[in-house]
């Protein structure tokens, strides 16, 4: 059975690489570019893991994750990205329900390797 990854992310080049990618890796993709309905879009696709953009406009991933992780039923594996990761961020990222976070650029090995270990 394929897996379901959702992509949360502002950058629309971005989400059009990572989704291309996951794709042909055989994942089912959902690419969702606006922070303000990430958590309805959660709901209604139900994914195995997100991939989500920590900094966008308007409301920032740590929202975002805080709000999926208050959902009924949650049983999401959310995997931060960013381009401006520092190790002071790793505890507010747990809080919100981030379990690990990425550097962005993003491989497509790596990013791969992580979606494996976070749906195991």
């Amino acid at each position: 059975m394929q897996k379901k990854v959702m992509i949360i992310d502002d950058d629309k080049g971005f989400l059009d690489e990572a989704s291309e990618t996951l794709i042909l890796a055989g994942y089912d993709v959902v690419v969702v570019n606006d922070a303000e309905t990430a958590a309805d879009m959660v709901g209604r696709a139900k994914p195995d893991v997100i991939l989500l953009d920590i900094r966008m406009p308007g409301r920032s991933g740590y929202e975002v994750a805080s709000e999926i992780t208050s959902l009924a039923g949650h049983n999401n594996a959310i995997i931060g990205m960013t381009g401006f990761y520092r190790d002071k961020d790793l505890m507010l990222m747990n809080i919100c329900g981030i379990g690990k976070c990425l550097r962005k650029p993003l491989f497509p090995l790596n990013m791969i390797y992580h979606i494996e270990a976070a749906i195991k």
